[in-house]
């Protein structure tokens, strides 16, 4: 038994390891952290348990000594985060620069099975080379195991990706398919094609950084959904995301104590007395959803930020937040906000947290690129989401609800549960600046003094037409409220609400405009 337990430890000890010291400093030099760092550091201390630690494809009858790729290049298992159950797997770069393989895929696909079964969050670190090159179809065919289950496994558990180093090619569509993608500035690359291969195809010159980089995702193509300084940075959002998430589709998220906002009474200060000029809407966000944590827990901070999405919580409930961004383009609505509101509703809905709604949107933005690049179907998506999801849904009006961008952001007829307005509300089908110009037309032309006229019907038009009493008369609207008194009616609102059930007709699933 003694020789039993030495070659056990041996062997354990070898696995941990990785690729040996001088691949391990070399990560360190990098600014990198190892597979089973990563680990240590996101998860609860001393909670990880170890899967598959001696899985290997290759010949293990020669012994230890001669093994090159110790636990297949990923470390797998399960632990806690705040107390509750998480299965995770870590690429090692240090062995074999992390290639997968068909053990390797294994490892994985066996961990996310036992997250489906158990119903829990699954959270992946990449940090690899790619395929393992003399496996050839056999790797490739490993990325479509791991790929089939996050798909089947999407909306069922909450899937996290971490990009701790470089994934290219194949390998980066498993992170596309899960819930949310967490980068690192200065590690972290993402890409289809790497730049030598680009400069060769297209002859562009593009540095890894610019082309893949944590910026370049979250800011330009928008496949990531937060930045982080470096690796510690990163798994605190990590823990605080999954702070605000179910375990799976069945269960409810986490109920905190009751913090009251900072400053609420000063709400009624934030909107500028020109409907015109523009103001954070974040300012409101946070006088109205608990104070912990900061309020808000924005995501695609750095993306189509005429749109604010994010996490929050209300009487110690998570809450998922949609708002339209007057700080940008105006507030309104283009191509790539409507993705991200889109998806971001979707997820919710999937999960089952309640969403609350701040409108300010003067309307689609306008202009021929916006027009040649699909803003039509990509609005649609919009319509989709809000009408689709079945979770509570409360609409407020702070502002400016104009047109097809009204109708999009959670309106009555999408079937909000309740609509809120603001008494600075302007509720029409356009702007009091364009209605006036086709309203008064005739008038404006023959007036004396045109522009004196047109002021006179602008005021006019918003005063008789564009103001929220008339939603509310027709029942668009359930009530016009006091700005001071917004968090205490969306409370009340939601505890109607939480056992909300509502069912669509049968169906194999929707044809959502993608």
């Amino acid at each position: 038994m003694k020789d039993r337990l030495e070659h056990l430890q041996g062997w354990r000890k070898k696995v941990e390891q990785g690729g040996g010291e001088k691949r391990v400093a070399k990560q360190h030099e990098s600014g990198k952290l190892t597979a089973r760092e990563r680990i240590n550091l996101l998860l609860d201390e001393g909670s990880f348990e170890e899967t598959d630690i001696f899985v290997s494809g290759e010949n293990i009858g020669n012994g230890l000594e001669t093994l090159e790729n110790p636990g297949e290049g990923v470390v797998t298992g399960y632990g806690a985060i705040n107390g509750r159950l998480i299965y995770v797997f870590s690429q090692d770069f240090t062995v074999s620069g992390g290639a997968l393989g068909k053990m390797h895929s294994e490892k994985i696909c066996k961990i996310m099975d036992l997250a489906i079964k158990a119903g829990a969050p699954v959270i992946g670190i990449n940090d690899s080379g790619g395929a393992r090159i003399q496996e050839g179809v056999n790797a490739l065919s490993a990325y479509g195991e791991i790929f089939y289950r996050n798909t089947i496994s999407s909306g069922v558990i909450p899937q996290i990706s971490i990009i701790s180093g470089p994934c290219a090619g194949g390998a980066v569509y498993s992170p596309a398919l899960t819930d949310f993608v967490f980068m690192v500035k200065g590690t972290s690359k993402m890409f289809i094609t790497g730049p030598q291969v680009i400069k060769a195809v297209t002859y562009e010159e593009v540095s890894p950084e610019e082309l893949g980089g944590a910026m370049a995702h979250n800011k330009t193509s928008g496949v990531a959904h937060f930045a982080a300084r470096d690796e510690e940075e990163c798994m605190s959002q990590v823990r605080k995301l999954l702070s605000f998430l179910p375990q799976n589709n069945t269960k409810e998220p986490p109920v905190t104590e009751v913090i009251e906002p900072p400053n609420g009474e000063e709400i009624i200060s934030v909107l500028p007395p020109n409907s015109n000029q523009y103001y954070d809407v974040r300012d409101v966000i946070r006088r109205v959803v608990d104070g912990g944590g900061g309020g808000l827990f924005e995501v695609q901070q750095y993306y189509a930020q005429n749109v604010v999405v994010g996490f929050a919580r209300l009487n110690g409930r998570s809450i998922g937040i949609v708002a339209n961004q007057p700080k940008y383009l105006a507030g309104c609505l283009d191509i790539n906000s409507s993705d991200k509101l889109a998806r971001f509703v979707r997820f919710c809905d999937a999960f089952g947290i309640p969403l609350i709604t701040f409108v300010d949107v003067p309307g689609f933005l306008p202009g021929k690129m916006q027009e040649h690049g699909g803003i039509i179907r990509h609005g649609a998506k919009i319509l989709y989401a809000y009408s689709a999801a079945v979770v509570p849904k409360i609409a407020v009006i702070l502002r400016k609800a104009y047109g097809g961008a009204y109708v999009a952001m959670c309106s009555r007829s999408l079937r909000a549960d309740l609509v809120f307005a603001w008494p600075t509300a302007e509720i029409a089908v356009m702007g009091p600046d364009g209605a006036a110009n086709i309203v008064y037309r005739s008038e404006i032309e023959q007036a004396e003094d045109p522009q004196k006229v047109r002021a006179e019907k602008i005021a006019e038009y918003r005063e008789k037409y564009a103001n929220p009493y008339i939603a509310a008369a027709q029942g668009m609207v359930d009530d016009v409220i006091d700005p001071r008194e917004t968090r205490k009616r969306l409370i009340r609102g939601m505890e109607t609400l939480i056992a909300k059930s509502e069912s669509h007709p049968k169906r194999r699933h929707g044809n959502m405009p993608l």
